[in-house]
């Protein structure tokens, strides 16, 4: 895919934020509606497109750890604040090359995590389990190798401790599980079909009115 042979032929061993998600939603993985911005003019027609609240980040292939750089404003509400946010952290990424994503709010209460592994003996494996501030804690992920089908896939997602989660719970809707095991599935071909990707995470994939939306996605590629 040409996003990773730009990247690569860049010296790069991981693509930003909205490049993982490009190369994500080409596998039916879907991710939240987004824009990247440099400048004041293109972040004005950004939030229009997108609508309030939203969320504004720093974005780039230098700022894997977003959160801990405080890159990332949630819940913004209005004009005025998106460009108070989008000057403090351009001003934190232009020396890295980086950008801003205005990003659509994905509200839930359910998160779950997938991702891609390449293990010595295996080779690509899927991974999917309970995501957001969970996912060290609780451990609650569970791998497979590529590629999957899609009984493979449904093992997978009923096979974690807790999927009674992903059932009707406290009045929200079931999760659409059809849609989750698609998300499997084209992580696994992803594995298969690009021997230069070493690894995806996708935490959090939020239930947004029980469908999964990526919020997030990294992709590391092999390096030299």
């Amino acid at each position: 895919m040409q996003i990773i042979q730009d990247a690569l032929k860049e010296g790069r061993d991981t693509l930003s934020e909205a490049e993982s998600k490009r190369l994500l939603e080409a596998y039916n993985v879907p991710v939240t509606r987004e824009i990247e911005v440099t400048d004041k003019e293109a972040l004005k027609k950004a939030t229009g497109e997108i609508g309030f609240p939203l969320v504004i980040k720093g974005c780039g292939s230098k700022l894997s750890h977003k959160t801990e750089r405080n890159l990332v404003r949630v819940g913004i509400p209005g004009e005025e604040e998106a460009l108070a946010a989008f000057e403090e952290i351009m001003a934190d990424v232009k020396s890295d090359g980086g950008t801003v994503l205005v990003q659509e709010m994905i509200k839930g209460d359910r998160e779950l995590v997938a991702g891609l592994i390449r293990d010595p003996q295996f080779g690509p494996c899927v991974m999917f389990g309970l995501g957001g501030v969970f996912t060290e804690v609780l451990k609650d992920i569970i791998f497979r190798p590529a590629p999957l089908d899609k009984r493979d896939a449904l093992q997978m997602i009923n096979g974690i401790k807790s999927s009674k989660i992903l059932g009707e719970v406290r009045k929200m809707p079931a999760a659409d599980i059809d849609q989750l095991a698609d998300i499997l599935i084209g992580l696994g071909q992803i594995g298969v079909e690009h021997d230069d990707v070493a690894e995806i995470d996708i935490n959090p994939i939020i239930l947004h009115e029980g469908k999964p939306v990526a919020v997030d996605g990294l992709v590391i590629l092999k390096s030299e």
